[in-house]
């Protein structure tokens, strides 16, 4: 099974770095295995653009659509048999110990 991994920090993140495991080691790790399929970081939301489209007009804002106290900075997607198996690869991720991360299940159209 496919999930999306939202990896997520607070606006005001821990800053103490030898509270996690290296990033670089928990990615080649998990692309030998297999169970990362894809993953990278993402720009800072100072560089995001909401697109909508209401009442016919399209409406491009710059930044992101909410203002949070936690941002997404990346993500992956893992490819597990199961959640536990999905828990356990996030839970050796460093963003566990820093910030928080999100597993959402793959819903494939044909569901």
């Amino acid at each position: 099974m496919k999930y999306m991994m939202f990896v997520a920090t607070d606006t005001e993140p821990d800053t103490d770095p030898d509270a996690a495991p290296d990033v670089e080691v928990w990615v080649s790790t998990n692309d030998a295995r297999g169970t990362r399929l894809l993953g990278d970081r993402l720009r800072p939301v100072e560089d995001a653009t909401t697109v909508r489209v209401r009442g016919g007009e399209l409406l491009v804002t710059d930044g992101p659509f909410t203002e949070s106290k936690e941002w997404i900075v990346g993500f992956d997607i893992l490819e597990c048999d199961n959640l536990d198996a999905a828990i356990e690869i996030a839970a050796a991720h460093p963003m566990a110990y820093r910030g928080r991360l999100e597993l959402r299940p793959f819903w494939p159209f044909e569901d």
